[in-house]
């Protein structure tokens, strides 16, 4: 015998406003991008050091995806050689606080000594 199914209690609208604010996010590394963005603008290669695990081609192509997105605005800087700065647009800044809350857990997960949300504990050293 199966059990009956609960009717949801969230209010449900015709498009999920939570899947279209994550669908601005998607892609690996998109919130480390926004995330980085998010004091000051940055060029290409500053971003590059700032997150030192992704790869140029990631990181050009995430851009491109948050520009397309209107998160990351471009400008092209008048120098020689040409160099690119990018920066957060108005509905880039609004997704900041969410940012910031996932950020706060995991600290609060470093904190703990727990690896990656697994729940598993890095066992500590010991001072003796």
């Amino acid at each position: 015998m199966s059990l009956p199914v609960r009717k949801s209690k969230v209010t449900t609208a015709a498009v999920c406003p939570l899947t279209e604010s994550m669908a601005l996010l998607r892609g690996a590394w998109a919130p480390n991008v926004v995330w980085y963005l998010s004091a000051e603008p940055r060029r290409f290669g500053e971003l590059r050091h700032d997150i030192p695990r992704i790869s140029a081609r990631v990181l050009s192509a995430r851009l491109r995806e948050l520009e397309a997105r209107g998160l990351v605005i471009r400008k092209v800087l008048d120098t020689s050689p040409p160099s690119a700065e990018y920066a957060l647009t108005e509905l880039g800044r609004e997704l900041l606080p969410a940012i910031r809350a996932l950020a706060s857990v995991g600290q609060k997960l470093i904190a703990q000594g727990d690896v990656a949300g697994t729940g598993k504990v890095k066992p500590r050293r010991s001072l003796r």
